[in-house]
């Protein structure tokens, strides 16, 4: 403005001038929005500031953290995915889409985002932390369906169980395990014992096809036709 004040250069930088004082007060407002914990607006206004500063990573890492608290766990991994190529070295967002994964139940994502932490910081704390987690139980749960595709049911519910121990604070491991120890039980002809843990099962997640079917195996066993 100062150093071309032709009429129609003017008007241009007088508009971009305007929109960005506006960018400001919305970004203090979404700031504040997000310390009182008022997600839904802090979303809302982060979604108007990215539409123009879309690369801008530090805000997408805000809304990602705001849609962790709305429990928009997909959205979240959206916008911290594209943080890490939007900074250098962003060991911070890979951790978070690693954990986001983790708690999802998919171990094998999980895994495969914290490696890329390491590579970028191989002493991160807490990516090393969660890396030997996951992969613990990554190798528990593979050996476990490797028994179970050679037919040695026995050997794949303990290795299930294990499963269990390894990880009792993500509720969704506990469920998949015992959806698949039901199947092994099945399989392994011991009708009662899968009925009860396929029923354990089927009250979390009615609708889980894996466990009605293995359910209704064990009933054929026991001649229970109707059910």
């Amino acid at each position: 403005l100062k150093s071309n004040p032709s009429n129609n250069e003017e008007k241009e930088a007088q508009t971009q001038l305007t929109k960005s004082d506006e960018l400001q007060r919305l970004h203090s407002q979404a700031l504040s929005a997000y310390q009182q914990e008022d997600y839904e607006a802090a979303i809302s206004l982060l979604d108007e500031i990215l539409a123009v500063c879309v690369w801008d990573a530090e805000l997408r890492e805000l809304r990602a953290e705001c849609y962790i608290k709305e429990g928009e766990p997909s959205k979240a991994i959206s916008d911290l995915k594209a943080a890490t190529k939007l900074k250098n070295d962003n060991t911070e967002a890979f951790y978070k889409i690693s954990r986001i994964y983790y708690q999802l139940g998919d171990h094998e994502l999980s895994l495969s985002e914290v490696r890329e932490c390491l590579k970028l910081d191989q002493d991160h704390k807490q990516c090393f932390s969660l890396y030997k987690q996951v992969k613990k139980l990554n190798k528990q749960i593979e050996s476990a369906e490797e028994f179970i595709r050679e037919g040695r049911y026995e050997d794949a519910i303990s290795k299930y169980e294990s499963v269990m121990k390894t990880e009792p604070e993500v509720p969704i491991y506990a469920t998949r395990a015992k959806e698949r120890i039901c199947h092994c039980l099945s399989k392994n002809q011991q009708a009662t014992e899968a009925i009860k843990l396929c029923t354990e099962v089927l009250q979390l997640e009615p609708t889980n096809v894996n466990a009605l079917k293995d359910r209704a195996e064990a009933y054929l066993l026991e001649d229970l036709y109707e059910e």
